[in-house]
C-alpha cells in the first residue's frame, strides 16, 4: 500500500458493572490495537451495563463531530443486565448486517458453538461507524484483528468503512 493510512478518531466504551480502569483488559486491548496502527483515541470510558447510561454516552459521541468511530465492548450476551444491543440499536441510521455474521464466523473457529451467544452489532449514525463487541479480551482481539483493522484502514480495497466517515471522502448520509 503506497498511500498513507488516514487516521481516524476512535472512542472506546467498556460496558461493565465490575471493571475499573485497572482491570479493563478488553478496552485497553482495543485502545492498544487502534493506536498501534495510527488511529487517535478521542476518549475511553467505562459505563455500567444500563441501557440509559450506554445510550446517553454513545449518543453524545455520535453527536460529536470529532468522533468518527465508536467501539464498545461488553453487554452483548444474554445475562440479565446485558443490554448493549438494546441501547445502541435504536440510535443507528443503518445497520451493518454482515458484521455480526462475520464476527461469529471468526469467533466460531476459536470458541465453537458458544459464539452464538454474542449479539454483537455494527452500524452507522450521523456519519459515525459503531461496532459493539463482546466483553472478553479474546473477542475484542478477534473483532479487531479479523474485521476492524481492515475496515478502519482507508487503504483497504475494494472497500472499507473508514472512507465513509472521513468527511472529504464520505458517501454516507
Amino acid at each position: 500500500m503506497s498511500e498513507a493510512m488516514i487516521p481516524l478518531s476512535v472512542a472506546v466504551l467498556t460496558i461493565s458493572d465490575t471493571r475499573t480502569e485497572e482491570t479493563d483488559r478488553s478496552g485497553q486491548a482495543l485502545v492498544e490495537r487502534a493506536t498501534s496502527v495510527g488511529h487517535r483515541v478521542a476518549e475511553k470510558r467505562i459505563v455500567a451495563d444500563d441501557v440509559y447510561q450506554i445510550r446517553a454516552l454513545v449518543s453524545a459521541w455520535i453527536a460529536d463531530s470529532e468522533v468518527q468511530v465508536i467501539i464498545t465492548t461488553g453487554g452483548t450476551g444474554f445475562t440479565g443486565r446485558d443490554s448493549t444491543p438494546e441501547a445502541v440499536s435504536v440510535l443507528l441510521d443503518k445497520r451493518i448486517e454482515g458484521f455480526g455474521e462475520r464476527f461469529r464466523l471468526l469467533s466460531g473457529e476459536e470458541i465453537g458453538s458458544s459464539t452464538i451467544q454474542s449479539r454483537c452489532l455494527g452500524g452507522f449514525a450521523n456519519a459515525t461507524v459503531i461496532f459493539c463487541l463482546p466483553g472478553s479480551t479474546g473477542a475484542c482481539r478477534t473483532g479487531w484483528d479479523g474485521i476492524l483493522a481492515e475496515q478502519l484502514d482507508s487503504r483497504h480495497k475494494p472497500c472499507n468503512f473508514a472512507n465513509l466517515v472521513i468527511p472529504e471522502r464520505g458517501q454516507h448520509g
